[in-house]
């Protein structure tokens, strides 16, 4: 098992993992070995708290990124999708004084990059361009190497995901226990979502999810009821009325903090179960993980339950969106071939969720409390959601068939 990070975000290194994650937009890509005359080179200078590159633009084809780590820790470098979310390619555990290489044939499109020193949280990012060459970069290889690249790209993006977790939530719980409460109401939901990104992975570790995100409602008698949740209805504390009649009492600064070191600790775990060596999943696990995230978004989010304090649930429901997203772009191509009218299908009516859902905010300029929304705003959501569940739920039979 991999050593857990530090609580100043400087872990003592990650499972390696594969040195090269290759995923196109559309599908698995044509490697080309490092140092080919056919591949244009980028060097990159990372270091603790900056990521230079020789250039931010390329054509499109073959492209060798070399990155120098110049910082004084453990480093990655990545290749991101224009969301930010899906991970390219990656080169992982570059340690102080090396150097790494990734070769990555990569399609015109608009990109990110990422240094990552520490290897936990988002790195130090800047865009990045693949104008186009006039050579097609076409999806390559047998379908069990599409599948076997797209689950590894998906381990890549839970890896990264809850780096970022243990990143944000260190933050906000460096601001609740302090008693710096409105800062730590701010960072609460866009904390969180790093985590329903990938809720249906953190569920299969056993106890972490319910030690992590129970509500209330699901803690069985005799059970404490730790986690998120928790600390949400401390932050917004009820009124006797929401409180099944009784004054709710603020927990004292040594309450405080004994629920957030369990908090820190059971990210760590997870983090640790994700950076295993072992760890990995199958192509059933990321088609059930889309399925299941808009699963999460109709049986809670759409409710109002999950954030029953905050009523931040629409971060929750962007979230587990994201999730789904990325879940399904990396196995598109293979349902493409597959059932091509199914594939049409589940992109268009994702594409109307995220819509609909864009046009109450979004992640960074933030989303109004859920409470806010008529029910005619939620009925559209939940027609929307419902829409998209159907032709989300033969994804995996598709490819698995």
């Amino acid at each position: 098992m991999t050593a857990r990070p530090a609580r100043l975000v400087h872990p003592l290194g990650v499972a390696s993992g594969l040195a090269v994650v290759v995923l196109a937009l559309t599908g698995c890509v044509a490697n080309t070995p490092a140092g080919s005359s056919a591949a244009t080179a980028v060097t990159v200078d990372g270091s603790d708290d900056g990521c230079v590159l020789s250039t931010t633009s390329v054509p499109s084809g073959p492209v060798t990124f070399t990155m120098t780590n110049t910082g004084s820790d453990n480093s990655e470098f990545e290749l991101l999708a224009d969301d930010g979310l899906r991970i390219i390619s990656e080169k992982e555990n570059i340690g102080p004084g090396t150097s790494g290489s990734m070769t990555v044939s990569v399609p015109a499109g608009d990109y990110y990059t990422a240094c990552v020193p520490g290897l936990v949280g988002e790195g130090v990012r800047a865009t990045f361009t693949v104008t186009d060459s006039g050579s097609a970069v076409e999806p390559t290889g047998s379908e069990k190497e599409r599948i076997d690249a797209a689950a590894a790209a998906y381990v890549g993006y839970v890896k990264d995901q809850t780096g970022q977790l243990v990143a944000a939530t260190d933050e906000f719980l460096a601001a609740y226990t302090s008693g710096d409460d409105d800062r730590a109401r701010a960072l609460y939901p866009t904390a969180r979502a790093h985590y329903e990104r990938i809720e249906p992975v953190a569920e299969s570790f056993g106890d972490l999810d319910p030690k992590i995100d129970f509500r209330e409602a699901d803690v069985e008698p005799g059970t404490e009821w730790t986690g998120w949740h928790r600390i949400e209805k401390d932050l917004w504390q009820p009124s006797a009325d929401a409180n099944g009649g009784a004054a709710y009492v603020a927990l004292t600064p040594a309450e405080r903090q004994r629920f957030a070191d369990l908090l820190t600790g059971d990210t760590a775990d997870l983090y640790d179960e994700v950076t295993a060596d072992d760890f990995s999943v199958g192509i059933d696990t990321i088609a059930n993980g889309a399925v299941g995230l808009m699963d999460e978004v109709a049986t809670g989010k759409i409710t109002g339950e999950e954030e029953i304090w905050s009523h931040t649930d629409l971060y929750d429901f962007q979230g587990n969106l994201e999730g789904a997203r990325v879940a399904f772009d990396g196995v598109r191509d293979i349902v493409d071939e597959e059932d091509p009218e199914l594939a049409t299908s589940i992109d268009d009516e994702m594409t109307s969720v995220e819509t609909l859902l864009a046009g109450y905010g979004s992640l960074d300029s933030g989303y109004p409390a859920y409470t806010e929304l008529t029910d005619a705003d939620k009925k559209k959501l939940s027609d929307a959601v419902n829409a998209l569940s159907e032709p989300l739920s033969r994804l995996t039979a598709a490819l698995v068939s």
